[in-house]
């Protein structure tokens, strides 16, 4: 699995480069900004729900009450520093439904951009044919809602861990990596499919390679940090990226 990170890591130098000497900046550019937008409004308005929900929550169950006349101790510390843990877990549950709802808006150009990318590897044109590429986006849609249920399951799961002292400071760290993997399961899944695999072809294929969707998702997660420009590349920079990982992938006889 460490080596398939690495390939897949190393894919986004390789993706850069392959943008900038092929020109492909205009299928970067245009979605990265309309997802910037989406992504900081969203941020904005979740983090300020988020928080007045888990204090309407701490008021009626009356422990906000009693962790106020608690004095200073370590049991209060605990107590504070859960709700932060909470908050962020809420958070990385906003951004999982987030990433799906742009995934299916976007899969027109991200499977065009996937496709865009082998041919150029491959030195040939892939025939532009409207009825693939509306297979392709109802394909990515379907596979989109079935990661977004899978992994909404797996992070409620989390949530309720995080209430558990010490043992919940972890779960922001679990509930990432699970991310990280649907994240780049989706972003693979477009050369699976070009590959002519079924859906329940594409799910045991990317298991059995969970390095190449973790390693992509660590980096997506990772630009994040960079405001503005890293929320601007991230998207097409992962599904480029992906594609060149698988295609390493099979070169090094990984698959």
């Amino acid at each position: 699995m460490l080596k398939e990170i690495i390939i897949a890591i190393q894919s986004y130098l390789q993706a850069h480069r392959f943008i900038v000497k092929h020109r492909l900046w205009k299928w970067i550019l245009i979605p990265g900004l309309i997802y910037s937008i989406m992504f900081c409004v969203g941020i904005y308005l979740f983090w300020h729900s988020s928080g007045q929900a888990i204090d309407y929550m701490l008021s009626a169950s009356g422990a906000k009450k009693w962790m106020v006349a608690m004095e200073e101790s370590w049991l209060k510390f605990l107590f504070i520093f859960g709700q932060i843990v909470l908050q962020i877990v809420l958070m990385l549950l906003y951004f999982s439904l987030f990433k799906y709802l742009f995934l299916i808006i976007g899969s027109p150009l991200f499977a065009y951009l996937s496709e865009k990318t082998e041919a150029i590897i491959e030195g040939k044109d892939f025939p532009f044919s409207f009825s693939q590429l509306l297979k392709d986006i109802l394909r990515g849609i379907r596979l989109a809602m079935r990661n977004a249920l899978w992994q909404t399951v797996y992070t409620v799961s989390i949530l309720i861990l995080s209430f558990i002292p010490l043992l919940g400071w972890f779960t922001p760290l679990i509930a990432i990596l699970i991310e990280c993997y649907y994240l780049g399961f989706s972003m693979l899944d477009y050369s699976c499919e070009r590959n002519k695999l079924t859906t329940s072809q594409s799910i045991a294929f990317i298991g059995q390679h969970k390095g190449l969707a973790i390693g992509n998702g660590i980096v997506f997660y990772l630009m994040h940090l960079v405001a503005i420009v890293g929320w601007i590349l991230a998207p097409s920079y992962a599904v480029i990226a992906a594609t060149l990982s698988l295609y390493n992938a099979e070169k090094k006889s990984i698959s």
